[in-house]
Parts: structure tokens; sequence; C-alpha cells
């Protein structure tokens, strides 16, 4: 019956207004004389806004001190907050532990925190934290591991003394490496649940190879291998001054900081660094590498390669022909596979960079079974046009805007840009790297990404990985090229048969 009424009341009202504006209107037509209708152009008062340019880019350098031991300090003072940061970077990570123990890493920082010190366990260290509303983590890297720490500013001196504390005279504990174990056991039972998590990790592999440090998975034999000693012996042999980056930041006095740290970490002695472990990198086989996985009704499609360093000099132009080609929504691979072909729920990519070894160059879409095939081409399209199509005029201007504007907002507060500092003194990049992004990109030319997409992208050395229902994909994959199917069963636990 409301409902009912609702539209009585609707009905009535829209009777009402055509009452008493239709007579003004018919009236208006019988007098007026007949003319040909106006075109109005739409109004664009955006198109007037002025655009000033960037300022320079010039952000507020933390205090870089070097102790007599190795270790480095960096200290960034915020008075925003009443609040102090503070972190120690620890060279050696996951890439560095032995192959028949993965794991061990991730195991390491999480056992460390969770185990507490000497003089207190880890669950009587949350209870004291909570009541300052303070936190103290560790952590496991790829390339380090790390203890980080925060709290009030009146709270400093405790909870620093606790984080000093738990880096020195850590308590591993056997029922806490235990917990570990589980979790990531349940971790490694779950990695199949979801067909985008298998494309991923098997692209990865396909880039990188399958025993890479940047590749490798821990299973049920990896973990079980760890014991209470190779945690120890890892905190032992990384936890040295010489291989240590401590950053603080916020509202302190860095003279006073600076001697508070000085006392906590010049007595230490300087200690035997881990061997920096050279990698070698090779692009990935061409093919198709396919996972079958018939609880899903659609295709996770990768396209892979090996990218590039920062340090290249062609970063800053690879970073422009990335963006236009996959940078965002006005980004070719989304307008023309996803927008225009309606082939992908999404689509994206990236000519990967990382610091100290080769990032990957991904295309990756999710797509129906039905139209895996061409989804696969036309994103194979899209690389090929990289190499045959300049960027226009706008393309390249937008781009180049988008790359800039975001990295301002990427360090525009102190701590950010401490956290940069920290990372390429880490890698050992130039403490004025950020400042030369802005003039590099703004440098960058269409023939300069056209340069760079001839140079580094070859399709011929790209590899691709599909993860979907196999009877619900046609055309066949095999009409793309040869199919080689991926073998992605889970090695049971020491001990008990597979399934």
């Amino acid at each position: 019956m409301k409902i009912f009424m609702n539209r009585y009341r609707l009905a009535f009202s829209t009777a009402l207004i055509a009452a008493v504006v239709a007579p003004s209107i018919s009236h208006a037509q019988a007098t007026a004389a007949p003319a040909k209708p106006a075109v109005i152009a739409p109004a664009q008062p955006w198109k007037k806004i002025p655009i000033p340019p960037l300022h320079a880019f010039k952000p507020e350098q933390p205090k870089r001190i070097e102790l007599s031991n190795g270790l480095v300090l960096f200290l960034q003072e915020d008075h925003e907050l009443p609040f102090i940061n503070g972190s120690i970077l620890i060279r050696g990570g996951s890439r560095n532990e032995p192959a028949g123990k993965i794991g061990l890493v991730s195991m390491y920082g999480q056992t460390w925190r969770t185990s507490g010190t000497a003089t207190i366990s880890g669950d009587k260290l949350d209870d004291q934290l909570e009541l300052k509303a303070a936190r103290i983590e560790t952590s496991g890297g790829s390339a380090n591991t790390s203890l980080r720490w925060s709290s009030f500013k009146q709270d400093f001196d405790s909870v620093f003394a606790s984080a000093v504390d738990l880096l020195l005279h850590p308590a591993f504990k056997a029922d806490k490496l235990a917990l570990a174990k589980r979790q990531i056991d349940t971790g490694i039972s779950r990695r199949n649940d979801d067909a985008s998590g298998i494309a991923i990790r098997e692209a990865v592999k396909l880039v990188y190879g399958p025993t890479s440090p940047f590749a490798r998975q821990p299973e049920y034999a990896t973990v079980a291998a760890v014991t209470l000693d190779d945690l120890k012996a890892w905190h032992d042999k990384t936890v040295v001054p010489n291989g240590m980056i401590v950053a603080v930041s916020g509202d302190f006095n860095s003279a006073e900081m600076e001697r508070k740290l000085r006392a906590a970490f010049e007595p230490l002695e300087k200690g035997q660094l881990l061997a920096s472990e050279k990698f070698t990198f090779t692009d990935p086989t061409p093919g198709i590498r396919f996972a079958n996985k018939d609880d899903v009704n659609q295709s996770n499609v990768l396209i892979v390669g090996l990218g590039t360093e920062r340090s290249n000099p062609d970063f800053y132009a690879l970073s422009v022909m990335n963006e236009v080609f996959s940078g965002g929504f006005g980004s070719r691979v989304v307008q023309n596979v996803r927008t225009k072909l309606g082939l992908a729920y999404s689509v994206s990519g990236s000519f990967g960079a990382a610091y100290d070894h080769p990032g990957m160059f991904y295309v990756i879409a999710g797509t129906k079974s039905a139209s895996t095939d061409a989804a696969t081409r036309a994103m194979l399209d899209e690389v090929n046009r990289l190499k045959t199509v300049p960027p226009s005029p706008t393309e390249l201007a937008k781009a180049k805007d988008q790359l800039l504007n975001s990295f301002i907002f990427n360090y525009d507060s102190p701590e950010k840009t401490l956290n940069e500092q920290v990372t390429l003194a880490f890698y050992g990049y130039p403490s004025d790297f950020l400042e030369k992004y802005k003039s590099g990109i703004e440098k960058v030319t269409a023939a300069d990404v056209s340069r760079v997409a001839n140079k580094y992208v070859d399709p011929s050395k790209l590899g691709i990985v599909v993860v979907g229902n196999q009877p619900e994909i046609k055309p066949p994959l095999s009409d793309l090229g040869k199919v080689t199917d991926l073998d992605i069963t889970i090695p049971p636990p020491p001990g008990k048969p597979g399934q």
C-alpha cells in the first residue's frame, strides 16, 4: 500500500507540474517566430585554470652520521606531533638464507620479537608497550631484516632501551618458533587457493628461475629444517654495527638524540659482513606456461620478462615509457584492452626497476575464460605497439605530469624523505638521487621513449603464464604457441605421503 501511495503521489506531482508549465510553453511556442536551434558549445572552465610549473624539488635532508664502527645514523627532526619513530635496518635477508632452509628469515623476524629478551618475555613486553601506546616490531625481508619502534616523545627513553635490549639480548624460544612454523605451514597449505596468487608466483619463478633467491618459496621440508640454533646463528652473523643503519624521526633535538644513539651503539665492535652474493639473470624462455584451476570461470594472464635497475641511465625514459604503456586508466593497455575491446576485468603492467637487481616487466589481466586467447593477443599487440608507435605529444605530457605529481606526494613528509634516504644509503645510491628525478623525467622526449622501448622490450624474450579453467578456454591456448603445463602440487611434509 505504501509503495502504491508513493507512486500515486509521484504521478500526481508530475501531472501538476505539466499542467502548470505546459500552458506557458504552448503560449510561447504559439507567439514566437520559428527559429533554428542554436548550437551551444559545452563550457569547459577547467581549461582556463592556470597550472603553474612545479617548484624545484628540494626535500629537507636528514642529518647523516657515521660512527667509528661503521654504523650509520640518520636523524630527521619533525616537531608537528609529539611522537618519535625509529628503525634499524640490518643487512642480510631471505635471499641469503640456505637453500635447504627457505623460510628461515621469515621465522627469524617473527620469533625474534615474540620471544622477547633475556630479561623480559615477548608477552610481558607486549603488555608494557600497550600501556604506553608504543610498539616494537621485528621482521625479515628479501635483502634485510629490521627492528622498528615508535612511542610518544616522553616514553622514548624506556621504549628505546627495550628496543636495544631486544637487538642485543634476544631470547629465541622453542614455542615461539613452533608458532611461526605453524603459520608458514598454513600459508603453504593454502597457496593454491587463489588463482591470481598462483599466476604471480609462477610468473616470478619464470622470470628469475625457480631456484633463484628472488623466486624460491618455503616448503614444509625447508620450514621443518629450521632450528633455534639457526635463528641464533643468523642473528649473531648479521647484527654487526657496520651492517646496520639506524634512523630516527620525530619530535626531538638532534644533538641530544645523537648523544643517546652514540651511547647505545658506539661501544659495539665491528664485525664480519655477510658475503655479497653475485646473482646472474637471464631472460625467460618464451612459450606459455599453464596451470589448470577448474573451480574458476576466468583466466589470469601474465606476460613477463626482465625489467631494469634504478641505476640504469635509461631509468627516466623507461619510467615515462612505463607510464604511457600501463600507468593508469588513461594508459594504452587499459584503454585498448579493457575500455575499447572489453577483454579484461582488470589489466595493468609495469617495467619494474629494483635497486640492486632487474625488476620484472609484466602485463597482467583478468579475463573471462572464453576471451583468454583474445585478451592475450591484445596484450601482446600493446607490447609490440610500444616499439612501433611513439607516444603522442598528449600521451607524453600526461605521462610526465602523472609521474612528477605522484613522485612529489611520495616524499611530502620528513619521515618519507628519511625512509628514502635510508633506502638509498642501504643500496649505495647517491644522496641526491631523488633531486635528479624531476629533471630526469622532464628531459625525456618521445624519441627517448621509442629508443628504450626498442632497446629493452623484446617480445621474443617474454614468457606467458596463464592460470584458468582449461575446458572453458576456447580457442585453446595452443593456438598462441607451445604450452607447458605447470606442476603446482604442494610437496607433503616430511614423513607424510603425497596428496
